[in-house]
């Protein structure tokens, strides 16, 4: 059973309400403590989409986890319980719709006697309820009909990762250039007037040997790494229509006579 100490502390720690197979019911909402021993003896679940509703659980076999409280009740269970308000304080037929649901036994934790309980219902018809309440304490004159309202909101939630990889790949690059070569080339000129003077020096017969150097270009390659581009990762928001389809229960009040007509 959760102690009077950690009242103040389960209160604004902003744990959760932790269900019998482990999964989370809501988040922790108020804690009730009795009139009379101010040991804790409720606590009230916020449960829906925004936590707009608050479902009593009886912490008499509840546990503390940490700043969790840990009950013996599925989440259906605690959402399907009567509908109190939370509005700080526990009438007594409240309570016993409370333990009847939770199937609880609730007479030490009443503010009061069962006379009072008698009380507060003979005051109540006397202020002209017509007729009696078959299933519970009666109330007033009139019958509250409620429904379900379908609030639907969006959650980001991370669906991946991107990330800029750099890795090297290689490929054959092909180009072709001009080069240039020296080739021998024979050339034959007839003895003139001009030339004769340099034909005849020497001796007239000998033998001789003449030179050149051939020269031809030959390709060089070079590799050069430059910048040729940035990449970066960037991110945009689009936004596209979806539709939720979800069962939404409301109460309808019906008149049932036993077949005798109006008068």
């Amino acid at each position: 059973m959760i102690s009077t100490e950690n009242l103040s502390t389960l209160s604004t720690a902003g744990g959760n309400v932790i269900g019998s197979d482990g999964s989370k019911i809501g988040s922790i909402g108020q804690i009730y403590a009795d009139d009379q021993t101010s040991e804790p003896t409720w606590v009230t679940v916020k449960t829906g989409l925004f936590g707009t509703h608050e479902s009593f659980v009886p912490l008499d076999t509840a546990t503390q986890d940490g700043k969790d409280i840990v009950v013996p009740h599925t989440k259906d269970e605690v959402k399907d319980a009567p509908r109190v308000a939370p509005d700080g304080h526990l009438e007594p037929e409240e309570e016993d719709r409370l333990y009847t649901y939770y199937e609880r036994s609730g007479g030490a934790a009443y503010t009061g006697t069962s006379t009072d309980r008698d009380t507060t219902e003979r005051e109540t018809t006397a202020r002209g309820a017509v007729g009696h309440d078959t299933s519970g304490p009666t109330t007033d004159d009139a019958m509250t009909r409620s429904e379900e309202q379908l609030h639907v909101g969006t959650e980001k939630q991370a669906t991946g990762r991107a990330r800029l990889r750099k890795y090297v790949v290689t490929e054959n690059v092909t180009k072709t250039i001009p080069v240039e070569r020296e080739e021998v080339r024979i050339e034959r000129e007839p003895i003139t007037d001009a030339t004769r003077g340099a034909a005849l020096d020497g001796p007239a017969i000998s033998e001789e040997e003449h030179e050149i150097v051939l020269h031809e270009e030959r390709p060089v390659v070079e590799k050069e790494a430059v910048p040729v581009e940035r990449v970066r990762l960037d991110k945009e928001t689009v936004t596209e229509q979806h539709t939720v389809n979800e069962e939404v229960r409301k109460e309808n009040i019906e008149v049932d006579d036993d077949g005798r007509a109006s008068r």
